[in-house]
């Protein structure tokens, strides 16, 4: 899916996780509880933009975008103090990131490792947050951005 085959990029290709998706027992998004009120027939090709704007605006999208940001900020603000305490440390305080722990490992390696062990931490931790609480309103506005486009026909 990842060359492009020359053919229009609005329309969504055979390979299309959307395709078969009801076929297979995969989920469907909720089609009972629409999250705009216009239809695919309403839209004109040229229309576009004018529902990107519109999905955009609606609560439904505000809603992904504001639980993304109170998951990230705080945890990239963290992250970068806690980056930011290592370098600090490692320049300003020689002598104790020197202090062995155990053998040959001393509170520097202990430290670089565990810069090491967060990153990992968080990634997981984001893509748990994404998985559990945006992905599913996520699918859904992307679901309802392709009806009401007409993208979710297949070629």
């Amino acid at each position: 899916m990842d060359e492009h085959d020359g053919g229009d990029p609005g329309v969504l290709r055979v390979d299309d996780p959307w395709q078969d998706a009801a076929g297979a027992g995969l989920w469907v998004p909720d089609q009972a509880a629409p999250v705009m009120a216009r239809t695919a027939a309403d839209v004109e090709p040229d229309d576009r933009s004018a529902v990107y704007l519109e999905v955009q605006r609606s609560a439904a999208f505000q809603e992904v975008r504001e639980s993304y940001r109170r998951f990230v900020l705080p945890v990239v603000a963290g992250f970068l103090g806690w980056y930011l305490l290592y370098v600090v440390a490692a320049i300003s305080a020689p002598a104790l990131m020197a202090r062995r722990v155990t053998g040959e490992l001393n509170v520097a390696m202990v430290a670089g490792l565990a810069q090491f062990a967060s990153t990992f931490l968080l990634t997981w931790a984001y893509a748990r947050h994404a998985r559990l609480r945006r992905d599913r309103a996520a699918l859904d506005l992307r679901w309802t951005l392709a009806t009401r486009t007409g993208q979710e026909r297949v070629r």
